[in-house]
């Protein structure tokens, strides 16, 4: 008796293969990507300083000035929470390790590994009180922000007096930390700040320890549903405060190079504005406010776009003024974009 063999109508959508179209759009960065090279064929067009290669080096320094801190926000964004204090927490670390080492006359990295322990408690304090109270993160951090904020200014003008923190750079250690932290060296006739090799080299590492991890599937399981991800076995308070940890590890490095960068002084009121940077770059570059998608790279070109925009409005001669307003248009159109793009991937 003969048998036939039945093929079924169409491939089940399960291991149907995707087109190249779908792949990309499903990408968080690709939105970011277009708009970089936009802004980009724009400002060379429309500004001769902007296609001089000499001004490459100043651009990506511009860029790296808020991708460095990007890197953690977009993760932090990724698992689905917000750090208001991100600006403030920079400049805490930089006047920190400068007072340290100036008040008590120790060796620079002294005050420096004392810097980079209070960042590190400033992060474990927002996740534990986030994870501890059940409270949204934007409260808490915003908590941490004044309080930061007024320590910042409060224990400067105690221990000097003023606004800003005594200078460091006649002291041990000074020189060989600002090498580390603020030096530059020149290729061809291009002038790059060591801050664009780290912020590079940060990409990098986050990226693969995101999509390449098993810390990675947690922060995108915490991010999307943690409820969810703790069920499966997902330690949701140690991503959570790993995360926050992150944010302060990343504020202590840019204060570092603020500190060193700006001759060993920090003034106590900087960083005030500069979380809203931050979230934006990460925005831009394909972060969901909702958590659970986004970018590590699409943060990076977040800032690079930041970065494009700021000097090239300068470069063209126009009203610096009109750089806010670009900011507030770009997140509104980004978050737009962002949504559509996703939903369009998901429907494929």
């Amino acid at each position: 008796m003969a048998s036939t063999i039945t093929t079924p109508a169409g491939l089940d959508d399960r291991v149907a293969a995707r087109s190249v179209g779908a792949r990309l759009l499903s990408r968080p960065e690709i939105g970011s990507l277009v708009g970089a090279a936009v802004i980009l064929i724009f400002f060379a067009a429309s500004a001769a300083p902007f296609r001089d290669i000499n001004n490459t080096g100043t651009i990506l320094y511009q860029a790296a000035l808020i991708g460095v801190m990007a890197v953690p926000v977009s993760l932090l964004m990724i698992g689905g929470e917000f750090d208001l204090s991100a600006g403030v927490a920079v400049t805490t670390a930089g006047l920190t390790a400068g007072i340290f080492s100036y008040q008590l006359s120790v060796n620079v990295w002294v005050g420096m590994l004392v810097a980079l322990a209070v960042a590190l408690l400033v992060g474990a304090f927002n996740g534990w009180l986030l994870m501890r109270t059940g409270l949204p993160s934007f409260l808490v951090s915003l908590g941490t922000f004044f309080i930061l904020q007024g320590l910042n200014i409060a224990v400067t003008r105690l221990t000097s007096g003023a606004v800003a923190s005594n200078s460091i750079s006649d002291m041990d250690g000074f020189s060989s930390a600002h090498a580390v932290f603020a030096s530059q060296f020149k290729i061809g006739g291009i002038t790059v700040k060591i801050l664009i090799v780290w912020w590079l080299a940060f990409v990098a590492i986050a990226a693969w320890v995101l999509l390449k991890t098993k810390i990675g599937n947690w922060i995108f399981a915490v991010g999307g549903d943690a409820a969810a991800a703790r069920a499966v076995g997902v330690p949701v308070k140690k991503v959570k405060i790993g995360l926050f940890m992150t944010v302060g590890f990343f504020a202590w490095f840019t204060g570092m190079q603020l500190l060193f960068v700006q001759n060993g002084v920090v003034q106590s009121g900087e960083g005030v504005g500069k979380e809203f940077l931050y979230i934006i770059a990460a925005v831009v570059g394909g972060c969901l406010l909702t958590g659970g998608y986004g970018s590590v790279v699409g943060g990076a070109v977040g800032a690079l776009i930041f970065g494009m925009v700021q000097l090239g409005v300068v470069y063209a001669g126009w009203n610096p003024d009109w750089f806010k307003a670009f900011l507030g248009v770009m997140l509104l159109l980004a978050t737009i974009v962002n949504l559509v793009v996703k939903k369009k991937a998901e429907a494929r």
